[in-house]
C-alpha cells in the first residue's frame, strides 16, 4: 500500500485534533514514529485510537459513509474490475458496483487524485464509503484468498445440502466427473449451485459457457449478479447431469430443449423448468426455480398502495366481467393473479385455470396445463373449460385474438376471468385489444379491471443511506415529481453491504390501476386513443406507474436509479 502524503496527514491530523481523539504531543509523536506508516495506521496499532471513533469523525468531516469490511463479500464483478494488485497499490477495496457506479472503501478520501486515478482505471463513477489504511491492509488478502478459494470450497468442502433427488444412472460416455455417480464433483457442484440460489431467494439459475471459463449468474430481485465459474473442462458433465435430472437427451447438443424436474428441499417442494440452448463454445442452461414457499397469497401483503388494492378488491368480487394484469415478463403478474385467486376460492365456487405451465399447484382449484404437441392450446382448453360449469376462469396469458374472444364471451356469460397482456400500461392495453381485432364496445362492455405491474427493488435498511445534495428541483420535476413533493423531501440511495444485493434487498410491486368507469367506456366507444384513455383515467383518479414510484421513492423504499429502472415518464 502506497505511503500517504503529509497533506492527508495533515487533513486527517486536523480530524483527530477537532473532535479530541488523540491528543497533540501524541499525534505529532505518531508522525516521527514510522515514515513508512501513516499516522492512523500507527495509532491505531498502539491501540490509542478507536477505529469505531474515528470512523464516526471522518464522517462527519467528509459526509462519507463508514463501512465494515466483515460485510464485504468479493464478487467475480468486482474482482474483475479491481484485481488484487491494483487493490493493494491503491489501498483500497471494492465494494459493490451498481451499473457504472463502483463503491470503493478507502481511508484517505482527501485524495482526489487517487480516486480520479481510480475513476480512469475502472471507467466507473467511483463512490468512496470510509475504512482505515490498517484495517483495509489487513482485509485485502483475506477477501481476494476467499474469493479465489469459492470454486473449489463449493465442490470440496461445503458438504451435501440437504437436496432429496431422484437416484440416476450416469451416461458412462461422459468425462470422469460423473463417474462416481452422486459422490462426483459435478453432482456436488450442481446440488450446491441448487442449494445456493435457494438460499439466495434467486427465481433463475444462468449456466453460460465461453472460451476460456463457465459462468454461473443468479438473478436476484429481478438482476443477474455473477456468483462462480467454475472449471470450463466441467461444463459437459455440468449440462448433463442438469439434462438427466429432468429426463433430457444428453446425447443431443446441437438443438433447444426444455424439461423440468422436482426436488425436496429441506422439507419443501421446489419445481424446475429448465431450457438447454446451443451456443458457440457449448449450450446454456436456464433453471427457473418456483418455489411455492416464496409466493404470497394475500393481496394485503403485496404492498400496493390502497387506491389500487381497493380497485383490485372491487373487480374480484363482481360476480361477472373481466380483469387483466399487464407487465413485461417478470413482473410479478402470476402472484398477483393467483392472490386473486385465493381471495375468490370458496368451497362453493368452480375456479379453474389454463396455463403454460402450471407454475404453482393451488389446492382446490382445477388447473389445466396448455399442451399444443399434442393439440390443447388457450383456446382450446378455453372452450372446454367454459362446459364445465366454472365460476371464475384464470388464463395463463392471451396471446391471439382467438383466445381473448372467448374470455370477453365467458365474461359477458356471467364468467370472472383473469387474464394477462403483455403491454407497457394499463391505457395501451384497451388499444392492443382492439388492435388485435375485438369490437371496443365488447372492450369496454367485458373489462372491469385493468392492472399494470412493475417489481422495484427496495433499499436495504442496513446501509442505505439520505442523497445529499438532492438532484436540481428542476430534474425532480422532469420525473414527475410535484412541486408539493420538494418541500422536506427525502431520497435514499443505495450502498451496499454484506445484508444486501448491491444496496437492495428484495422486491416490492408497483402497480397502475384503470377501473373502467362509465367516462371511460364512452371513451373507448368512441375510439379513443391510448394516450385519450390515459388522459381520462388520470382525470378518473388513477395513479400511474412513474406516480407510484414517486410515492415508494419519497418513503424511502426504493431509488431514483430503481425508479428510472422500471417506470417510464407520463
Amino acid at each position: 500500500m502506497n505511503a500517504p502524503s503529509t497533506k492527508i496527514n495533515k487533513k486527517i491530523r486536523q480530524v483527530l485534533t477537532r473532535h479530541g481523539l488523540v491528543p497533540e504531543e501524541r499525534i505529532q509523536e505518531a508522525l516521527g514514529d514510522n515514515e513508512n506508516s501513516s499516522l492512523t495506521q500507527v495509532l491505531l496499532e498502539s491501540g490509542e485510537l478507536d477505529e469505531s471513533e474515528f470512523l464516526a469523525a471522518m464522517a462527519k468531516e467528509t459526509g462519507l459513509t463508514p463501512i465494515s469490511l466483515d460485510r464485504v463479500e468479493m464478487t467475480d464483478d468486482l474482482l474483475d474490475i479491481l484485481p488484487e494488485n491494483l487493490a493493494k497499490y491503491y489501498g483500497i477495496i471494492p465494494v459493490a458496483k451498481i451499473g457504472k457506479i463502483l463503491s470503493i472503501a478507502v481511508s484517505d478520501p482527501f485524495d482526489i487524485v487517487k480516486l480520479d486515478d481510480i475513476a480512469m482505471v475502472t471507467s466507473c463513477t467511483v463512490r468512496p464509503v470510509l475504512s482505515t489504511d490498517f484495517t483495509i491492509a489487513l482485509s485485502i488478502p483475506e477477501k481476494y484468498n476467499a474469493s479465489k478459494r469459492k470454486v473449489q470450497d463449493l465442490i470440496d468442502g461445503m458438504g451435501d445440502p440437504d437436496l432429496d433427488m431422484q437416484e440416476v444412472v450416469e451416461d458412462d460416455e461422459e468425462d470422469d466427473f460423473l463417474a462416481d455417480g452422486q459422490d462426483s464433483p459435478v453432482v456436488k457442484l450442481v446440488n450446491l449451485i441448487i442449494y445456493q440460489a435457494i438460499r439466495d431467494k434467486a427465481s433463475d439459475i444462468h449456466i453460460e459457457p465461453f472460451e476460456k471459463k463457465i459462468r454461473v449468474r443468479y438473478r436476484m430481485d429481478g438482476v443477474l449478479k455473477e456468483v462462480m465459474s467454475p472449471p470450463v473442462k466441467m461444463h459437459n458433465a455440468l449440462v448433463s447431469r442438469v439434462k438427466i435430472m429432468c429426463g433430457l437427451d444428453i446425447a443431443e447438443r446441437h438443438k433447444p430443449q426444455d424439461g423440468k424436474f422436482q426436488l425436496k428441499v429441506e422439507g419443501r417442494q421446489i419445481d424446475f423448468r429448465t431450457s438447454t440452448l446451443p451456443m458457440v463454445h457449448g449450450e446454456k442452461v436456464v433453471l427457473r426455480i418456483l418455489d411455492s414457499s416464496n409466493l404470497a397469497l394475500s393481496l394485503e401483503s403485496l404492498g400496493f398502495e390502497p387506491k389500487c388494492l381497493n380497485d383490485i378488491t372491487t373487480a374480484i368480487g363482481m360476480p361477472y366481467g373481466m380483469m387483466l394484469v399487464t407487465g413485461p415478463t417478470g413482473s410479478g403478474k402470476s402472484t398477483t393473479l393467483y392472490s386473486s385467486i385465493k381471495e375468490v376460492l370458496s368451497v362453493t365456487e368452480n375456479i379453474v385455470t389454463v396455463e403454460d405451465p402450471v407454475e404453482y399447484q393451488l389446492e382446490g382449484v382445477n388447473q389445466v396445463p396448455v399442451n399444443p404437441k399434442r393439440g390443447l392450446t388457450f383456446a382450446g382448453a378455453l372452450r372446454s373449460i367454459l362446459r364445465q360449469d366454472p365460476d371464475t376462469v384464470m388464463i395463463g396469458e392471451i396471446r391471439d385474438l382467438e383466445t381473448i374472444e372467448i374470455a370477453i364471451k365467458a365474461a359477458l356469460t356471467g364468467h370472472l376471468v383473469f387474464s394477462t397482456l403483455h403491454t407497457n400500461d394499463a391505457p395501451s392495453t384497451i388499444t392492443r385489444m382492439i388492435d388485435m381485432g375485438v369490437d371496443p364496445f365488447l372492450v369496454s362492455s367485458a373489462t372491469q379491471c385493468i392492472a399494470a405491474q412493475r417489481l422495484a427493488r427496495r433499499l436495504c435498511n442496513d446501509c442505505k443511506k439520505l442523497m445529499d445534495p438532492l438532484p436540481p428541483a428542476e430534474r425532480l420535476l422532469g420525473l414527475g415529481f410535484l412541486e408539493e413533493d420538494l418541500d422536506s423531501l427525502e431520497i435514499y440511495e443505495a450502498v451496499g453491504c454484506k445484508y444486501c444485493q448491491a444496496g437492495y434487498k428484495g422486491r416490492f410491486a408497483l402497480l397502475e390501476t384503470m377501473p373502467l368507469t362509465e367516462e371511460l367506456r364512452r371513451v373507448i366507444i368512441g375510439g379513443g386513443s391510448a394516450m385519450d384513455i390515459k388522459e381520462t383515467a388520470l382525470e378518473q383518479g388513477m395513479i400511474s406507474l412513474r406516480r407510484v414510484g414517486i410515492l415508494n421513492l419519497m418513503r424511502g423504499k426504493t431509488s431514483i436509479e430503481e425508479l428510472l429502472r422500471v417506470t417510464v415518464g407520463d
